[in-house]
């Protein structure tokens, strides 16, 4: 890794071969000696006079180094520029041309000068393929001079040197080393990888499998079968309200949710398990030794574990939308589970008369001991009314008023007449007193028996009442007779109200769907428990295998 990242960095350093300038132009080895040792004339070739039979001669038109057009170098050199050239690739074609002894002027034209000539500037073994193309005496030394002929050419180039072969080079062998590190590690990291799957298909199949499959026997296998029977029932009330919305309120489920939601506690109840232990053997039926263990009931078992299993297979609940009473009864003989079902019902119809029984009979006591109050009570106004009329010997105190006022009217009409009589004889001169003493008599008595007849309705009689006294008592009697007859009235009406509301607030159980007796067994789900154990168990594991991998990372932060 080291290696590579040394080569990278160097790589990022390297001058644009675009905008950098052209490297000065180096002489090779062979280049220095032979030129610049056997040859310091550039223009000989050093086989002077010498002449070679499958050398040709030379022609202006087949020397590759003949340039071409001067007017479509720059045209090709700035194509070459466009290509991208990296920098090394552009050096590898200044020194093949420097080989081939080719006048470049820059790297882009060594380049296109080599692509003229015929040669892959970019071949790395260009150079040999040039020398095994003309062919080497056979036995050459290594690193000895060859001459090299091109056919076609123009004739005999100078020797080149062939180089030996190379071992490679400390990048190439870092890199190398780091691609075999990285390989072991990859075959490393896969090792592992296949021993974590090894453990963890292992541990799947000890903490998930393993129990699943235990379940999937029990179920299959062991687990007794229990037949299940359903039942459906819904409170109704008789109850008719005065308002046509207290009657829509009245016939909706809202109007008896209170009843069928107590009557649904009261079958979830203790109390309804112990009464149907007593009356139908709830405990002997489930702790039956033909139930299997786990689903069997301890014959010895208390109270609080009999009612677990009562909850366990009596299920009761309560729509409110639809205002159903929903009961499912689960017993090991399917004819139990529908006696269960029926007492549970009988049971639900006992609660809900005593629901309303209470209430029903506080309406009507309350009425009845009312309405006889205000009978006694009007009883004793009525006597005492009649004591009051024995003891004055007056029937009625308004009619013996009528009558001595009716008598007091005559008499005092009587003696306005008397009076005026008396005035008319007294207007004479000559008055006859003979005829005006009778009637100045009459006129006296009259005047004394009005003033008698005043007495009585004023002043006490021999028994010491007079008879306006008498009369306010016989007012008052009446007046009081007369409220408690209304009382009475009242009392009565409010009885026969207190009767119909009792009538209206009685309550009824209806049956929707009677229990019947299945011919299958219901449970148990064989397949549906089994896949519940195995997601329980997966989700187990799951949770203790994330809890111990958040506790090892903390640790090891």
């Amino acid at each position: 890794m080291t290696t590579k990242l040394r080569v990278q960095r160097f790589r990022t350093r390297r001058p644009d071969p675009v905008t950098a300038p052209a490297p000065v132009p180096r002489a090779t080895k062979a280049h220095r000696i032979g030129d610049d040792a056997f040859f310091p004339n550039q223009d000989d070739d050093g086989f002077a006079g010498m002449t070679f039979p499958t050398a040709k001669a030379a022609t202006p038109a087949a020397d590759h180094r003949a340039e071409p057009a001067a007017n479509t170098a720059p045209h090709d050199i700035d194509t070459i520029r466009q290509e991208g050239l990296t920098g090394r690739q552009l050096r590898m074609a200044r020194r093949l041309a420097q080989k081939h002894d080719l006048p470049a002027t820059s790297d882009f034209d060594a380049v296109r000068l080599l692509r003229n000539a015929g040669i892959d500037p970019f071949q790395a073994n260009s150079v040999l393929e040039l020398v095994s193309s003309a062919g080497s005496p056979p036995n050459q030394p290594p690193g000895s001079r060859a001459l090299t002929i091109t056919p076609g050419g123009d004739g005999i180039q100078l020797p080149q040197t062939i180089k030996p072969a190379q071992l490679p080079s400390t990048e190439q062998r870092a890199e190398q080393a780091h691609i075999a590190e990285v390989a072991r590690i990859q075959r490393d990291i896969a090792a592992r990888r296949r021993k974590k799957s090894l453990l963890l298909m292992a541990r799947l199949f000890v903490f998930v499998m393993l129990p699943t499959f235990m379940a999937g026997i029990y179920y299959y296998t062991v687990a007794t079968p229990f037949y299940e029977t359903h039942a459906e029932f819904v409170i109704q009330s008789a109850d008719a309200a005065a308002s046509p919305l207290g009657g829509l309120l009245k016939s909706s489920p809202m109007g008896s949710s209170q009843d069928s939601i107590a009557v649904q506690g009261y079958l979830q109840s203790q109390d309804a398990m112990t009464r149907l232990d007593a009356d139908h053997g709830f405990r002997t039926h489930y702790s039956d030794p033909a139930i299997d263990p786990l689903q069997r009931l301890s014959p010895d078992a208390s109270n609080t574990a009999a009612y677990k299993t009562y909850r366990r297979y009596v299920k009761i609940s309560y729509d409110p939308t639809e205002g159903l009473i929903k009961m499912d009864v689960i017993a090991a003989d399917p004819q139990v589970a529908v006696n269960i079902a029926k007492a549970l019902i009988g049971y639900a119809e006992e609660q809900v008369d005593q629901l309303t029984s209470r209430l029903r009979t506080d309406q009507m006591q309350g009425a009845q001991e009312s309405y006889q109050k205000a009978e006694a009570e009007l009883k004793a106004a009525n006597e005492r009314v009649l004591a009051l009329q024995k003891q004055n010997r007056v029937i009625s105190s308004e009619v013996e008023v009528g009558l001595i006022t009716g008598q007091i009217t005559q008499l005092d009409s009587q003696l306005t007449l008397e009076r005026l009589s008396l005035a008319q004889m007294e207007s004479n001169q000559t008055p006859n007193v003979a005829r005006m003493d009778p009637v100045k008599r009459r006129i006296a008595t009259l005047e004394e028996q009005i003033a008698t007849l005043r007495a009585k309705l004023t002043e006490d009689d021999a028994n010491g009442q007079s008879l306006a006294a008498v009369q306010s008592e016989l007012l008052v009697e009446q007046a009081d007779a007369q409220t408690r007859q209304l009382l009475l009235a009242q009392s009565l009406q409010a009885m026969e109200s207190a009767r119909t509301q009792a009538n209206r607030q009685t309550r009824y159980l209806s049956m929707s769907a009677p229990p019947i007796a299945a011919d299958e067994a219901t449970y148990p789900r064989a397949f549906e428990n089994t896949l519940v154990v195995m997601l329980i168990f997966a989700g187990i594991y799951l949770m203790i295998s994330m809890t111990i991998a958040i506790l090892r990372e903390q640790v090891t932060a």
